[in-house]
C-alpha cells in the first residue's frame, strides 16, 4: 500500500480518537437523506430486490449486516464519527423515544429524486417521502421538547443529502423499464432533477432546516456495473459520466444561489464526489479500482453467503455499485476536513458546522 494512503489512514484513525474520545458534539443532531450509498437498514422490511441485510455485507461492521449497503462503515457513519456524535444514525424504521433528537437516517437503497426510481426492484422510500418522514419526525420532537426548542434545535442540525446516483443507474440508463431516456436529453434530465432538488430542499427548509451538505453523484460510468453492461475492456463509459456531470454543475450552482439568497441564516455546502481527480488521488492507494470486491450476480449486488476478496483494503468497489469501507474512509475525511475547492465548495463540514 503506498505511502499517500498509508498517511491518510492515519490521520483519519488520529481524528477518529480525538473526536470519539474528547470533546462535545459539534452538532445536537444530524439527518440523513438520500439513496443506497447512505442506506443503513430502511429497505430491510420493504418487498424489493434492493436490500443488503445479509452477509457478506456488514462483515467487518461490529454489528454485522445491518442493512448497510457496505462491507463495513459508510461515509455517513464516519463524518458522524468526526461531528463527535457518540451514536450511530438510527434508520428511521428504527428510531425510538429521544433518539430522534440525535438524528435519523431517511436513506433508502434504489431510491432517488424522482418517484418512480429504483421501482423496478419493488418498494423504496424516495425523496419526496423521506421528507414526509421528517416532517412525522418532527412532531414526535415538538410533543416531547415544545415549538421553541424544536425550533432552535433544527436550526443546528446538520442535514445530508446524497442523492441523485439513483435517479441515473436505476432510472436513466435503463430504457427498458423507464422511458426518461427517450424523453429528456441529458441536459433536460439534469435540470429536471434538479428542479425537484430543489422543491425538496425549500421543504426543508420550510420545516426549519439550517445547514446543508449536498453530496453529488460519483462517475457512475467507472463503476463496475457500467464497465460490465457496455464491455468497454475497463475504460470508464463516458457518456455516463458526463451526464451526471451536468447534474453536479447544476447542484453546486444551486448551492451559490441558495447561499447568495440566505433563508433565514441558512448555509450550504457541496461535496464533489464525481471530481476527476478524485480518481487519480485514490489511486495512490487502492490498487483494484475497476472490480467489486464480493461475488455478484446479474444484479449490482453481492451474492448471499459468499466469501468476499481479501485485499478488501485496497478494492474502491464493494459491490458493482457502491464503495468499501475503506474508500468511504477515504471520500468522508474529504468531505469533513478537505481543502480542495475541488472536491468541497465552498467550504468543508468542519467549517460548516462551526457557522
Amino acid at each position: 500500500m503506498k505511502s499517500w494512503l498509508l498517511l491518510s489512514l492515519l490521520l483519519l484513525a488520529t481524528m477518529l480518537q480525538q473526536y470519539c474520545v474528547d470533546g462535545q458534539a459539534q452538532v445536537p443532531c444530524f439527518y440523513v437523506f438520500g439513496g443506497t450509498l447512505s442506506d443503513h437498514g430502511n429497505n430491510n422490511n420493504l418487498r424489493t430486490r434492493s436490500k443488503s441485510n445479509y452477509m457478506p455485507y456488514g462483515i467487518d461492521f461490529s454489528r454485522g449486516s445491518t442493512g448497510r449497503f457496505c462491507n463495513g462503515k459508510t461515509q455517513v457513519d464516519m463524518i458522524a464519527e468526526f461531528l463527535r456524535l457518540n451514536t450511530s444514525i438510527p434508520p428511521f424504521e428504527n428510531t425510538t423515544g429521544s433518539d430522534i433528537l440525535k438524528g435519523v437516517n431517511y436513506a433508502s437503497g434504489s431510491s432517488g429524486i424522482r418517484d418512480e426510481t429504483g421501482t423496478h426492484l419493488g418498494n423504496n422510500i424516495n425523496f419526496r417521502r423521506q421528507i414526509a418522514n421528517h416532517r412525522y419526525t418532527i412532531l414526535r420532537i415538538l410533543a416531547q421538547i415544545g415549538y421553541n426548542r424544536t425550533r432552535q434545535h433544527l436550526r443546528q442540525c446538520l442535514y445530508y443529502v446524497h442523492i441523485g446516483n439513483n435517479d441515473y443507474i436505476y432510472n436513466y440508463y435503463l430504457p427498458q423499464f423507464y422511458p426518461t431516456k427517450r424523453i429528456f436529453s441529458t441536459e433536460q434530465y439534469a435540470r429536471d432533477l434538479i428542479n425537484r432538488y430543489s422543491r425538496r430542499i425549500r421543504d426543508l427548509l420550510i420545516l426549519g432546516a439550517r445547514k446543508f451538505v449536498f453530496v453529488s453523484p460519483g462517475r457512475i460510468g467507472c463503476t463496475p456495473y457500467a464497465l460490465s453492461m457496455n464491455r468497454t475492456n475497463g475504460s470508464c463509459v463516458e457518456e455516463m459520466n458526463a451526464a451526471t456531470s451536468i447534474f453536479n454543475d447544476k447542484l453546486r450552482s444551486l448551492v451559490d444561489r441558495l447561499n447568495n439568497n440566505t433563508f433565514d441564516g441558512s448555509t450550504f455546502m457541496f461535496v464533489n464526489n464525481s471530481a476527476r481527480n478524485l480518481g487519480v488521488v485514490a489511486t495512490g492507494g487502492f490498487t483494484v479500482t475497476n472490480a467489486s470486491c464480493c461475488p455478484t450476480g446479474t444484479d449490482l449486488l453481492c451474492d448471499p453467503n459468499q466469501t468476499p476478496c481479501q485485499n478488501r483494503r485496497q478494492y474502491v468497489f464493494w459491490d458493482k455499485f457502491v464503495f468499501t469501507e475503506n474508500f468511504n474512509s477515504f471520500l468522508a475525511l474529504l468531505a469533513y476536513n478537505g481543502s480542495n475547492r475541488d472536491f468541497v465548495y465552498p467550504f468543508n463540514i468542519s467549517t460548516l458546522v462551526q457557522s
